[in-house]
């Protein structure tokens, strides 16, 4: 029971940290609780002090990752600004139509759904939520209907990554796996009636969203209805086609506009911005620049007629867009070839650091550092394969040239990108120092002492809360991917242990895992510095856990007839 206790504790006290009035903001909260953990490992679990320092290293090492990642949605996100290739893109989308809550779905829904199939790893919020704070939506709103609706294709996303990598330690066949997929899938197709109405009611009313439901259903089962019915037969692609399929339709109905109240009655653009201007103390200084440029120029035109655009503007200033996915997609789908090539783990040499550990480079460039301090503790860098330098920088450096971008402007991109990724970094190292601390000591290790009691505590009726602890591993380590390898064994064992169907327990291990993204700090932490919002992650977890709890309800009843 003390085991427990203060396995829990930590946790408990970081969500009062960072969710109590006037809540500490993440890089000092995740900090104090990796100290809290380690302190607590070194002098209640006894772990030795080396495997300690070990894990700290890795964990400093991992932040590399996800940093590096928004460093490069950030300097995109610069880049199409800059470029006024934002402006272009915002003033077609206003043109197909005016009405926010197609805007939204079309962007933050459809879109963001099929850039999840193709790559993970945050690029959906990288993309999406700055296009919507272009469109003169409030970032701090924009932030959490980002973080809400990117939890559906969760599970399928990077091209099926948390299904078929994130259970790959867990010995099951091909059959028993895209068994997981199809309950999944389901799961996640019932959920979606739910979760896009509960993210816009984010940033419009139930008014709004009940006038305009009828294109909210039509846009939401576009996408649901061919990722359902292609995870019958395949778990790699659902999110990707689903999300494709669901963009054009979503598009098309609102050019016609299909379900779409005539008359909008949505919060003026206006009011957002004064929301905008009072968040401004606590957002970035460049952001708020251009934040509030877009929001002023979309209330300075919500009652004339949007500037047209050609095809060949459009076309152009979506050339970025369009190569980010067709690099991703040719990335990551293994029969192109390419993906084998940048994941090679072939390695050309190896170097002894002494006690520090094994430096190893390989042919696809993965830095490797092994036995670090001496333990079994290991960190790799996949430089290729990680979206910062591919697609992100090479995107960015294709298309300097392409807009003829002048050098001035290409320095302020960079130094943008790079003022504004200090305090997330800190933050990030916090967390990865907090998840590898937690993970340490292996059966004993506090995030398993953690699941074992909650299976003990449910017994068979462990399928009702099973999706929470897969949303918990998400909120430790940022990746649904991650919670999945982390807990798919305890999910495993619990549902052979209590007479559970393990297709069932670990479909729900899934679903948890990508609904846990809505409260994920990695991934507040990297949506907000991508719009340049400050020490709101406390502020964002208190109202996106209202959404991520009603998705682990629907779960629960979804367990009992599937």
């Amino acid at each position: 029971m003390t085991s427990l206790f203060l396995s829990v504790m930590p946790i408990v006290i970081l969500i009062w940290m960072m969710t109590k009035k006037n809540g500490l903001p993440s890089h000092i909260a995740l900090p104090i609780t990796a100290l809290m953990v380690g302190l607590l490992q070194l002098f209640y679990f006894n772990t030795d002090f080396t495997l300690i320092s070990a894990n700290i290293i890795a964990g400093i090492l991992s932040a590399i990752t996800p940093i590096s990642i928004v460093a490069g949605a950030i300097l995109l996100n610069r880049m199409i600004y800059l470029s006024g290739s934002e402006d272009i893109i915002r003033r077609w989308l206003e043109g197909i139509s005016k009405n926010q809550v197609a805007q939204l779905m079309i962007i933050g829904w459809a879109f963001a759904f099929m850039i999840e199939g193709a790559s993970g790893f945050g690029t959906p919020a990288a993309i999406a939520a700055p296009i919507l704070v272009g469109l003169g939506f409030n970032p701090l709103k924009v932030a959490m209907l980002a973080l809400v609706m990117n939890s559906v294709p969760v599970s399928f996303g990077a091209v099926g990554t948390p299904t078929w990598f994130g259970f790959s330690n867990l010995g099951l066949d091909d059959a028993t796996l895209l068994e997981t997929g199809k309950i999944t899938a389901l799961i996640h197709f019932v959920a979606a009636f739910i979760i896009p109405p509960m993210a816009l009611r984010f940033i419009v009313s139930w008014s709004e969203i009940r006038k305009n439901y009828l294109f909210v259903l039509i846009s939401t089962l576009s996408c649901t209805v061919p990722y359902f019915l292609l995870a019958q037969w395949n778990y790699e692609f659902p999110a990707l086609v689903g999300g494709a399929i669901g963009l054009i339709a979503s598009v098309l109905v609102a050019r016609f506009g299909l379900g779409l109240a005539t008359e909008q009655q949505t919060v003026t653009k206006t009011a957002m911005a004064g929301e905008a201007a009072t968040l401004g103390e606590n957002v970035a200084m460049n952001m708020a620049s251009s934040t509030q440029n877009s929001v002023k120029s979309g209330s300075s035109k919500k009652d004339q007629p949007v500037e047209s655009v050609s095809s060949v503007q459009i076309f152009k200033a979506m050339t970025p867009t369009i190569l980010l996915i067709v690099i991703l997609i040719v990335t990551r789908i293994k029969q192109f070839g390419i993906k084998s090539l940048l994941t090679d783990g072939t390695e050309l040499f190896t170097v002894s650091f002494g006690p520090l550990g094994d430096f190893s480079l390989s042919k696809a460039l993965i830095i490797k550092l092994s036995h670090i301090l001496g333990t079994d503790v290991t960190w790799a860098y996949k430089t290729l394969y990680v979206p910062a330098l591919i697609p992100f920088l090479l995107v960015v450096l294709i298309s300097i040239p392409l807009f003829k971008l002048q050098g001035s402007i290409v320095k302020q991109m960079f130094s943008e990108t790079a003022s504004r990724i200090k305090m997330p970094f800190i933050a990030l190292v916090g967390a990865l120092i907090m998840v590898k601390l937690m993970m340490t000591g292996g059966e004993n290790s506090p995030i398993m002492t953690t699941g074992q009691a909650f299976s003990d505590l449910m017994g068979t009726s462990w399928q009702y809360v099973a999706a929470y602890l897969g949303a918990l591993g998400a909120f430790f380590s940022g990746s649904a991917t991650v919670s999945n390898l982390t807990f798919g064994a305890i999910q495993q064992t619990i549902a052979m242990n209590v007479g559970l169907p393990q297709t069932t327990i670990l479909a729900l291990q899934s679903v948890g895992g990508a609904m846990g993204n809505m409260v994920c700090i990695n991934n507040i932490i990297a949506v907000s510095t991508i719009l340049g919002i400050a020490n709101k992650e406390g502020y964002i977890i208190k109202r996106t856990v209202i959404p991520m709890i009603a998705y682990g309800i629907v779960a629960a009843i979804m367990s009992t007839v599937v």
